[in-house]
């Protein structure tokens, strides 16, 4: 009888259980607020990691096709996308690439040195290599910011976090 025992004390009992689960409720609970923050300002990184890849993109299609690219940004929708120069005008490209992008909630954009057409700021890709020297900068909703970086002409484009000029 006495091993009878042993073998069924083995187990948790449900009030064991129950209160494993009460602590491991709290602690998730506690830890919830910043595990939000960590993946609101991931949204902000992987929305550059995307302009920058569009960059790199426009710039090898432009050289290799021969023709012009654009990088467009409407600031006040918080929208971009590709186009490129078919016949007299910029049309959006018929692949994944050319659908309109949105920036993640909150997040606003600022371009620097980006020629203007209407109300669009964009960033052109020419034949021979080179693009519109500019910095855009991202900016979420707590005023972390990312920034594209491109000093000239023919230099390439880099991601540079924070505010630093």
């Amino acid at each position: 009888m006495e091993e009878r025992s042993r073998q069924l004390r083995r187990g948790f009992t449900l009030l064991e259980l129950i209160l494993v689960m009460v602590i491991l409720s709290t602690v998730l609970a506690l830890a919830a607020p910043s595990l939000r923050g960590f993946f609101a300002s991931r949204q902000i990184h992987d929305a550059a990691a995307q302009i920058l890849s569009l960059i790199q993109l426009a710039g090898s299609e432009a050289a290799s096709q021969g023709t012009t690219y654009r990088l467009n940004f409407d600031t006040a929708e918080g929208m971009y996308w590709l186009t490129a120069r078919q016949g007299g005008s910029f049309d959006k490209l018929g692949t994944e690439f050319g659908r309109q992008f949105s920036l993640p909630r909150d997040t606003t954009v600022e371009l620097t040195g980006a020629s203007r057409d209407a109300r669009l700021d964009y960033i052109a890709f020419g034949p021979e290599g080179t693009f519109t020297p500019a910095t855009i900068t991202l900016t979420d909703r707590r005023g972390e910011k990312m920034r594209l970086v491109c000093p000239s002409a023919t230099e390439p484009f880099s991601i540079v976090e924070g505010d630093d000029r």
